[in-house]
């Protein structure tokens, strides 16, 4: 039987035993030293990366993987999807959405024609994953200068492009094409990452009247389940009805929050380890929300 410990930089501190069965046992404080010139195979469970760039691997699966961050909570992976498996808090979420707004605000004053054509292109196509799917891969690729075979989608995808490529076309290669290819592919993405149940539920919830009450809910998630909203403020007026607020509730159930109505109030409630379900349809609401500003209902 031969006795080691595998200690990488300082996270792993564990004994490894195999024996010749091939069977393996793991206890602690048995260090290895390991010849120069020597070839190890090995894999890795958790990969930890901390804040000043350096990174441990975590050999024994011990939850210790994961993104170390300024705050409470801990990102699993970089960029904007993946909270951890633990409970998501609000202050993330609302930073995520800060770090976003700049997206956000592009789609709201793009000419009014462009976010009509959009938000309908969008809406037609969550009514089928696989085409959502298929944006969201195009979009990738597109955002990354890599060629894509266009002629292999379908034409709701193809009108999408077109759009891109009509707004290069008018102008706005220099200041708007980027970006509003990179806000197109957050929203895609954040609907591709929606459970099918909660897609299909957003699409009946897509006139912008509709939308913007659903902006501000995912906008009381992100401020704290103290935070309560009123429903005689005209904007939630879409959800006085029994049958729209209980699309929303669905809507919200789909992405692990709570909607709570008590008399005249509202407010959200995270689940319990809701994961990035919240993030994702608050991105894709307020996506939507912002190419449904002054567009109207078709």
């Amino acid at each position: 039987m031969i006795t080691t410990q595998l200690r990488c930089f300082y996270v792993v501190n564990s004994q490894v035993s195999i024996k010749e069965s091939a069977s393996l046992q793991q206890d602690s404080n048995v260090c290895l030293n390991i010849p120069v010139h020597t070839v190890i195979a090995y894999g890795i469970i958790d990969l930890k990366v901390k804040r000043n760039g350096h990174y441990e691997l975590c050999l024994i699966d011990n939850n210790l993987g994961g993104f170390e961050v300024d705050g409470p909570c801990k990102m699993d992976l970089p960029g904007v999807f993946g909270s951890s498996g633990d409970a998501l808090e609000s202050s993330c979420l609302q930073r995520e959405l800060e770090i976003l707004r700049d997206q956000f605000q592009l789609l709201s004053v793009l000419p009014s024609e462009t976010r009509s054509s959009l938000l309908q292109l969008l809406r037609n196509m969550m009514k089928n994953r696989e085409e959502v799917s298929a944006l969201e891969s195009v979009l990738d690729r597109m955002c990354r200068g890599k060629a894509t075979k266009l002629d292999e989608t379908s034409k709701t995808v193809q009108a999408v492009v077109d759009l891109m490529e009509q707004s290069d076309d008018q102008g706005q290669n220099h200041t708007r094409t980027p970006s509003l290819l990179s806000a197109t592919h957050l929203i895609s993405g954040a609907l591709d990452e929606m459970t099918s149940e909660g897609l299909m539920v957003l699409v009946s919830c897509c006139s912008p009247s509709f939308l913007e009450a659903l902006q501000i809910l995912v906008q009381c998630v992100a401020a704290g389940s103290e935070e309560t909203i009123s429903l005689t403020d005209t904007r939630l007026t879409v959800l006085t009805e029994e049958e729209e607020y209980g699309r929303a509730e669905c809507l919200f159930d789909n992405s692990n929050v709570i909607l709570k109505r008590e008399e005249d109030t509202l407010r959200t409630e995270m689940k319990d380890q809701p994961g990035h379900h919240p993030l994702v349809l608050s991105i894709a609401v307020m996506g939507l929300a912002s190419l449904g500003t002054t567009v109207s209902s078709t």
